[in-house]
């Protein structure tokens, strides 16, 4: 069962960051396709086909794309920990415990770092 509540906070969140991305450039032509998918035990947010964020009610908290750069800076943060698939680290995923996504701005810093990663990854 996946966490209503916290994806509809995911999409407004979601929605804002890309009206102040929108507002900041001037145009709304490169505005990426949205849509939400029912997957890894959860919610998927995905940015022109590519995933940003996933409400996940196995992991317990929000999977987020991270770039891999920033990866080990990010786990440092409270209530961070590497997102895990059959026992193996995913290496460009952290998962953020929900009881740290209380306030809508820490939700919307996380929701804007994977849909900045997301959209720096190269189309397939």
């Amino acid at each position: 069962m996946v966490d209503e509540t916290l994806g509809a906070r995911v999409r407004a969140a979601l929605a804002d960051h890309l009206r102040a991305r929108a507002a900041g450039a001037g145009s709304r032509d490169d505005e990426p396709v949205v849509t939400e998918k029912r997957m890894f035990g959860g919610l998927a947010f995905l940015l022109d086909g590519r995933m940003a964020v996933v409400v996940s009610t196995r992991s317990g908290g929000l999977m987020v794309r991270v770039p891999l750069e920033h990866r080990g800076e990010l786990l440092a943060s409270a209530g961070v920990r590497p997102m895990q698939m059959r026992g193996s680290d995913l290496r460009g995923w952290v998962v953020v415990d929900t009881a740290e996504l209380v306030d809508d701005a820490v939700l919307g810093r996380w929701v804007a770092i994977g849909a900045r990663t997301a959209a720096s990854v190269p189309a397939r």
